[in-house]
């Protein structure tokens, strides 16, 4: 059972920077995929970055350049770190993985986010212009 513990959400001005943790207990014994979702109200949720066994990082075109994830080197912990906040960047973000990475990889798996993904239960980011 893969389990996804997300904390340091919170409010915060434009332009402001916060950092979220996902501590996760997909390490090491697995091939994984994981990474970042946020849903705002009344929008589709969506994938916002990604990292997998193969070192590969994702980011979604509208956080590029202001947001990066990593992870710690016992890999038990991946980090979102937002900079250069943005109101439109509001939502309830949501770390999820799927172990073992699937076939088609990771970069698909944001998109897809199938059945076998596991979800936590979410951090509010709140943003004020």
């Amino acid at each position: 059972q893969v389990q996804l513990q997300e904390s340091g959400g919170g409010s915060v001005q434009s332009g402001g920077s916060l950092r979220l943790s996902c501590e996760a207990s997909l390490y090491p014994y697995s091939t994984y995929c994981i990474g970042w979702f946020r849903q705002a109200p009344g929008k589709e949720r969506e994938a916002v970055a990604a990292l997998g066994t193969e070192a590969t990082t994702i980011y979604t075109d509208s956080v590029k350049g202001r947001f990066t994830i990593s992870q710690d080197n016992n890999k038990n912990t991946v980090y979102l770190q937002m900079d250069s906040l943005k109101p439109e960047d509001t939502a309830m973000y949501i770390c999820a993985a799927r172990s073992p990475r699937p076939y088609y990889g990771c970069l698909s798996w944001t998109k897809v986010a199938d059945s076998s993904t596991y979800w936590g239960q979410g951090t509010q980011v709140t943003v004020s212009s």
